[in-house]
Protein backbone atom coordinates (compact mmCIF):
# COMPACT_ATOMS: atom_id res chain seq x y z
CA UNK A 1 0.00 0.00 0.00
CA UNK A 2 2.23 3.02 -1.33
CA UNK A 3 0.36 5.25 0.77
CA UNK A 4 -0.14 3.77 4.14
CA UNK A 5 2.23 5.95 5.78
CA UNK A 6 0.43 8.88 4.99
CA UNK A 7 -2.84 7.04 5.85
CA UNK A 8 -2.09 6.24 9.43
CA UNK A 9 -0.47 9.79 9.85
CA UNK A 10 -4.33 10.93 9.24
CA UNK A 11 -5.65 8.63 11.22
CA UNK A 12 -3.77 9.55 14.12
CA UNK A 13 -4.39 13.04 13.25
CA UNK A 14 -8.61 12.52 13.34
CA UNK A 15 -8.14 10.10 16.46
CA UNK A 16 -6.50 13.17 18.18
CA UNK A 17 -9.36 14.89 16.73
CA UNK A 18 -11.99 13.02 18.65
CA UNK A 19 -9.53 12.94 21.69
CA UNK A 20 -9.79 16.98 22.07
CA UNK A 21 -13.74 17.19 20.98
CA UNK A 22 -14.55 14.10 23.52
CA UNK A 23 -12.18 14.03 26.13
CA UNK A 24 -10.87 17.39 25.91
CA UNK A 25 -14.45 18.67 27.19
CA UNK A 26 -13.95 15.55 30.05
CA UNK A 27 -11.17 17.56 30.95
CA UNK A 28 -12.47 20.86 30.79
CA UNK A 29 -15.30 19.49 32.99
CA UNK A 30 -12.43 18.97 35.64
CA UNK A 31 -11.88 22.45 35.69
CA UNK A 32 -15.51 23.42 36.54
CA UNK A 33 -15.72 21.12 38.75
CA UNK A 34 -12.80 22.66 41.00
CA UNK A 35 -13.98 26.23 40.21
CA UNK A 36 -17.78 25.40 40.99
CA UNK A 37 -18.53 28.30 43.50
CA UNK A 38 -22.00 29.71 44.35
CA UNK A 39 -25.04 28.71 46.00
CA UNK A 40 -25.00 26.42 42.98
CA UNK A 41 -22.10 25.04 43.29
CA UNK A 42 -23.39 21.24 43.89
CA UNK A 43 -25.38 21.70 40.92
CA UNK A 44 -22.75 22.32 39.06
CA UNK A 45 -20.82 19.46 39.76
CA UNK A 46 -23.69 17.32 39.77
CA UNK A 47 -24.43 18.33 36.35
CA UNK A 48 -21.04 18.01 35.10
CA UNK A 49 -20.88 14.73 36.51
CA UNK A 50 -23.93 13.52 35.02
CA UNK A 51 -22.11 15.01 31.48
CA UNK A 52 -19.58 13.49 31.22
CA UNK A 53 -20.15 9.77 33.21
CA UNK A 54 -21.74 7.65 29.99
CA UNK A 55 -18.02 8.00 28.10
CA UNK A 56 -15.29 9.57 29.86
CA UNK A 57 -13.26 6.23 30.37
CA UNK A 58 -14.43 5.18 26.77
CA UNK A 59 -12.88 8.61 25.58
CA UNK A 60 -9.40 7.54 25.82
CA UNK A 61 -9.70 4.78 23.19
CA UNK A 62 -8.70 7.48 20.76
CA UNK A 63 -5.71 8.51 22.54
CA UNK A 64 -4.66 4.49 22.63
CA UNK A 65 -5.49 4.49 19.09
CA UNK A 66 -3.09 7.04 18.77
CA UNK A 67 0.10 5.10 20.82
CA UNK A 68 -0.68 2.01 19.02
CA UNK A 69 -0.31 3.49 15.45
CA UNK A 70 2.54 5.72 16.43
CA UNK A 71 4.31 2.53 18.01
CA UNK A 72 3.87 -0.18 15.24
CA UNK A 73 3.22 2.21 12.25
CA UNK A 74 6.26 4.55 13.08
CA UNK A 75 8.93 3.13 15.57
CA UNK A 76 11.67 5.32 15.26
CA UNK A 77 9.17 8.34 15.94
CA UNK A 78 7.70 6.23 19.11
CA UNK A 79 11.30 5.98 20.17
CA UNK A 80 12.49 9.56 20.21
CA UNK A 81 8.83 11.34 21.50
CA UNK A 82 9.15 7.99 24.53
CA UNK A 83 12.94 9.07 25.44
CA UNK A 84 12.65 13.07 25.44
CA UNK A 85 9.36 13.42 26.61
CA UNK A 86 9.71 10.79 29.30
CA UNK A 87 9.11 12.99 32.14
CA UNK A 88 5.21 14.41 30.31
CA UNK A 89 4.57 11.32 29.20
CA UNK A 90 4.84 9.48 32.11
CA UNK A 91 3.19 12.40 34.72
CA UNK A 92 0.36 12.29 32.05
CA UNK A 93 -0.21 8.78 32.39
CA UNK A 94 -0.41 9.22 35.95
CA UNK A 95 -2.76 12.30 35.65
CA UNK A 96 -4.76 10.13 33.64
CA UNK A 97 -5.05 7.41 36.38
CA UNK A 98 -5.37 9.91 39.30
CA UNK A 99 -8.41 11.29 37.47
CA UNK A 100 -10.28 8.39 36.97
CA UNK A 101 -9.76 6.98 39.93
CA UNK A 102 -10.86 9.86 41.79
CA UNK A 103 -13.75 10.53 39.61
CA UNK A 104 -14.70 6.90 40.79
CA UNK A 105 -14.20 6.45 44.03
CA UNK A 106 -15.68 9.97 44.69
CA UNK A 107 -19.03 8.53 43.12
CA UNK A 108 -18.81 4.86 44.89
CA UNK A 109 -17.04 6.01 48.64
CA UNK A 110 -18.31 7.04 51.44
CA UNK A 111 -20.71 10.18 51.00
CA UNK A 112 -18.77 12.51 54.02
CA UNK A 113 -18.02 15.51 53.17
CA UNK A 114 -14.34 15.55 53.88
CA UNK A 115 -14.06 12.27 51.71
CA UNK A 116 -16.17 13.84 48.82
CA UNK A 117 -13.49 16.81 49.09
CA UNK A 118 -10.69 14.73 48.89
CA UNK A 119 -11.99 12.65 46.29
CA UNK A 120 -13.27 15.97 44.52
CA UNK A 121 -9.66 17.96 44.74
CA UNK A 122 -7.61 14.86 43.41
CA UNK A 123 -10.39 14.56 40.01
CA UNK A 124 -9.63 18.30 39.55
CA UNK A 125 -6.17 18.90 40.13
CA UNK A 126 -5.84 15.91 38.14
CA UNK A 127 -7.66 17.55 35.16
CA UNK A 128 -5.94 20.71 35.51
CA UNK A 129 -2.47 19.34 34.96
CA UNK A 130 -3.07 16.38 32.37
CA UNK A 131 -4.08 18.75 29.53
CA UNK A 132 -1.79 20.81 30.00
CA UNK A 133 0.62 18.27 30.08
CA UNK A 134 -0.65 17.10 27.03
CA UNK A 135 0.07 20.78 25.72
CA UNK A 136 3.03 20.29 26.62
CA UNK A 137 3.83 17.37 24.30
CA UNK A 138 2.41 18.68 21.55
CA UNK A 139 4.51 21.81 22.14
CA UNK A 140 7.65 19.96 22.10
CA UNK A 141 7.39 17.81 18.86
CA UNK A 142 6.81 21.02 16.91
CA UNK A 143 9.18 22.75 18.25
CA UNK A 144 11.89 20.87 16.79
CA UNK A 145 14.52 20.58 19.84
CA UNK A 146 14.03 16.93 20.08
CA UNK A 147 17.13 15.16 18.40
CA UNK A 148 17.45 11.34 18.04
CA UNK A 149 21.20 11.99 18.64
CA UNK A 150 21.48 12.00 22.33
CA UNK A 151 25.00 10.39 22.95
CA UNK A 152 27.21 12.53 25.35
CA UNK A 153 24.58 14.39 26.07
CA UNK A 154 23.39 15.21 29.79
CA UNK A 155 19.96 14.33 31.96
CA UNK A 156 19.11 17.65 31.62
CA UNK A 157 19.77 18.06 28.10
CA UNK A 158 17.60 14.84 26.99
CA UNK A 159 15.44 14.71 29.38
CA UNK A 160 14.57 18.13 30.24
CA UNK A 161 15.19 21.00 27.89
CA UNK A 162 12.84 19.81 24.98
CA UNK A 163 10.05 20.34 26.58
CA UNK A 164 10.86 22.54 29.89
CA UNK A 165 10.23 26.11 28.09
CA UNK A 166 7.95 28.95 28.09
CA UNK A 167 6.48 27.90 24.16
CA UNK A 168 5.88 24.37 25.75
CA UNK A 169 3.79 25.63 29.01
CA UNK A 170 2.10 28.27 26.73
CA UNK A 171 0.69 25.49 24.55
CA UNK A 172 0.06 23.58 27.47
CA UNK A 173 -2.08 26.20 28.93
CA UNK A 174 -3.75 26.81 25.50
CA UNK A 175 -5.16 22.97 25.63
CA UNK A 176 -6.18 24.23 29.25
CA UNK A 177 -8.33 27.15 27.99
CA UNK A 178 -9.63 25.49 25.13
CA UNK A 179 -11.31 22.52 26.48
CA UNK A 180 -12.45 24.29 29.32
CA UNK A 181 -14.40 26.40 26.78
CA UNK A 182 -15.77 23.21 25.14
CA UNK A 183 -16.68 21.61 28.11
CA UNK A 184 -18.68 25.37 29.30
CA UNK A 185 -20.06 25.63 25.90
CA UNK A 186 -21.85 21.20 26.01
CA UNK A 187 -22.47 22.41 30.00
CA UNK A 188 -25.01 24.87 28.42
CA UNK A 189 -27.19 22.42 26.16
CA UNK A 190 -26.92 19.62 28.97
CA UNK A 191 -28.04 22.00 31.98
CA UNK A 192 -31.67 21.57 33.12
CA UNK A 193 -32.27 25.12 34.56
CA UNK A 194 -31.76 28.42 33.30
CA UNK A 195 -29.26 29.63 35.99
CA UNK A 196 -27.24 26.95 35.36
CA UNK A 197 -27.05 27.93 31.46
CA UNK A 198 -26.17 31.47 32.69
CA UNK A 199 -23.36 29.88 34.80
CA UNK A 200 -21.72 28.03 31.98
CA UNK A 201 -22.56 30.55 29.47
CA UNK A 202 -20.68 33.12 31.07
CA UNK A 203 -17.87 30.66 31.98
CA UNK A 204 -17.68 29.28 28.46
CA UNK A 205 -17.15 33.41 27.12
CA UNK A 206 -14.65 33.85 29.29
CA UNK A 207 -12.54 31.21 28.59
CA UNK A 208 -13.50 31.61 24.66
CA UNK A 209 -11.00 35.17 25.66
CA UNK A 210 -8.88 33.31 27.62
CA UNK A 211 -8.10 30.89 24.14
CA UNK A 212 -7.83 34.09 22.16
CA UNK A 213 -4.86 35.48 24.71
CA UNK A 214 -2.84 32.25 24.61
CA UNK A 215 -3.43 31.59 21.21
CA UNK A 216 -1.81 34.69 20.41
CA UNK A 217 0.77 34.45 22.91
CA UNK A 218 1.84 31.12 21.45
CA UNK A 219 1.93 32.45 17.96
CA UNK A 220 4.22 35.03 19.26
CA UNK A 221 6.55 32.90 20.83
CA UNK A 222 6.89 30.37 18.05
CA UNK A 223 8.50 32.61 16.12
CA UNK A 224 11.67 31.80 18.37
CA UNK A 225 11.03 28.55 19.41
CA UNK A 226 9.14 26.82 16.07
CA UNK A 227 10.34 29.16 13.52
CA UNK A 228 9.36 26.03 11.39
CA UNK A 229 5.89 25.63 12.51
CA UNK A 230 5.30 29.13 12.38
CA UNK A 231 6.51 30.10 9.03
CA UNK A 232 3.65 27.27 7.84
CA UNK A 233 1.00 28.61 9.60
CA UNK A 234 1.93 31.96 8.95
CA UNK A 235 2.54 31.49 4.76
CA UNK A 236 1.06 28.53 3.65
CA UNK A 237 -1.39 28.70 0.86
CA UNK A 238 -4.18 26.67 3.09
CA UNK A 239 -3.25 29.06 6.24
CA UNK A 240 -4.80 32.08 5.43
CA UNK A 241 -8.31 29.82 4.57
CA UNK A 242 -8.27 27.65 7.48
CA UNK A 243 -7.45 30.40 9.77
CA UNK A 244 -10.28 32.52 8.47
CA UNK A 245 -12.39 29.67 9.42
CA UNK A 246 -11.29 29.34 12.77
CA UNK A 247 -12.28 32.62 13.36
CA UNK A 248 -15.77 32.27 11.80
CA UNK A 249 -16.51 29.54 13.95
CA UNK A 250 -14.78 31.74 17.17
CA UNK A 251 -17.22 34.29 16.21
CA UNK A 252 -19.98 32.49 15.79
CA UNK A 253 -19.96 30.50 18.82
CA UNK A 254 -19.45 33.20 20.95
CA UNK A 255 -22.56 35.39 19.07
CA UNK A 256 -24.26 32.20 19.93
CA UNK A 257 -23.49 32.08 23.56
CA UNK A 258 -24.51 35.67 23.42
CA UNK A 259 -27.97 34.71 21.97
CA UNK A 260 -28.44 31.81 24.44
CA UNK A 261 -28.72 29.51 21.15
CA UNK A 262 -26.56 26.40 23.03
CA UNK A 263 -26.73 23.85 20.24
CA UNK A 264 -25.22 26.28 17.78
CA UNK A 265 -23.03 27.20 20.18
CA UNK A 266 -21.58 23.68 20.87
CA UNK A 267 -21.57 23.11 16.76
CA UNK A 268 -19.09 25.86 16.22
CA UNK A 269 -17.12 25.32 19.24
CA UNK A 270 -16.23 21.66 18.20
CA UNK A 271 -15.46 22.79 14.47
CA UNK A 272 -13.38 25.90 16.01
CA UNK A 273 -10.72 22.89 18.30
CA UNK A 274 -10.81 20.67 15.50
CA UNK A 275 -9.96 23.78 13.21
CA UNK A 276 -7.29 24.17 15.36
CA UNK A 277 -6.44 20.91 15.65
CA UNK A 278 -5.79 20.41 12.06
CA UNK A 279 -3.99 23.37 11.63
CA UNK A 280 -1.28 21.99 13.81
CA UNK A 281 -1.74 18.97 11.72
CA UNK A 282 -1.08 20.51 8.37
CA UNK A 283 1.75 23.25 9.70
CA UNK A 284 3.70 19.58 11.68
CA UNK A 285 3.34 18.12 8.37
CA UNK A 286 5.69 16.37 7.16
CA UNK A 287 7.07 16.12 10.33
CA UNK A 288 5.90 13.58 13.11
CA UNK A 289 8.72 14.72 15.37
CA UNK A 290 10.67 18.20 14.21
CA UNK A 291 13.16 18.45 13.09
CA UNK A 292 14.26 15.19 11.74
CA UNK A 293 11.76 12.78 12.34
CA UNK A 294 8.89 12.75 9.26
CA UNK A 295 6.39 10.30 8.18
CA UNK A 296 8.80 8.51 5.69
CA UNK A 297 11.80 8.13 7.55
CA UNK A 298 10.07 7.03 10.51
CA UNK A 299 7.74 4.86 9.21
CA UNK A 300 8.52 0.96 10.16
CA UNK A 301 7.64 -2.33 7.84
CA UNK A 302 5.13 -2.05 4.75
CA UNK A 303 3.68 -5.37 5.99
CA UNK A 304 2.53 -4.02 9.39
CA UNK A 305 1.46 -1.10 7.89
CA UNK A 306 -1.00 -2.91 5.74
CA UNK A 307 -2.10 -5.42 8.35
CA UNK A 308 -2.78 -2.50 10.85
CA UNK A 309 -4.54 -0.24 8.65
CA UNK A 310 -6.43 -3.34 8.16
CA UNK A 311 -7.36 -4.32 11.60
CA UNK A 312 -8.34 -0.36 12.21
CA UNK A 313 -11.06 -0.77 9.38
CA UNK A 314 -12.38 -3.96 11.07
CA UNK A 315 -12.86 -1.83 14.36
CA UNK A 316 -13.92 0.89 13.34
CA UNK A 317 -17.32 -1.37 12.08
CA UNK A 318 -17.52 -2.14 15.31
CA UNK A 319 -16.41 1.15 17.56
CA UNK A 320 -18.50 3.62 15.91
CA UNK A 321 -21.68 1.91 16.62
CA UNK A 322 -20.67 0.82 19.96
CA UNK A 323 -19.96 4.71 20.77
CA UNK A 324 -23.35 5.58 19.60
CA UNK A 325 -25.33 2.93 21.45
CA UNK A 326 -23.03 3.83 24.55
CA UNK A 327 -24.27 7.94 24.48
CA UNK A 328 -27.78 6.36 23.44
CA UNK A 329 -28.13 4.08 26.47
CA UNK A 330 -27.21 6.66 28.70
CA UNK A 331 -28.22 9.72 27.03
CA UNK A 332 -31.40 9.84 29.52
CA UNK A 333 -29.31 10.39 32.53
CA UNK A 334 -28.18 13.07 31.25
CA UNK A 335 -31.78 14.94 29.90
CA UNK A 336 -33.58 14.33 33.11
CA UNK A 337 -33.69 17.29 35.48
CA UNK A 338 -31.25 17.31 37.99
CA UNK A 339 -34.20 17.21 41.17
CA UNK A 340 -35.21 13.98 39.85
Amino acid sequence: MPDAPLLLAIIMLVALNLYAIMGGADYGGGVWDLLAVGKRAKEQRDLIAGAIGPIWEANHVWLILVVVILFAAFPLAFSVVSIALHIPLTLLLLGIIARGTAFTFRKYDSTKDHVQRRWGRIFAVASLITPMLLGIVVGAISQGTITTDIAGKSFGEVYVQPWCNAFCFAVGGFALVLFSFLAAVYATVFAQSEELKTDFQRRALGAQGACACLALLVFLLAEKSAPGLRESLANSSWSIVLQAATAICAISSSVALLKRKFHVARFFAAGQVSLILWGWGLAQFPYLVRPDTTINNAQGAASTQTLLIAAIASGAILLFPSFYFLLKVFRHQIDQPINK
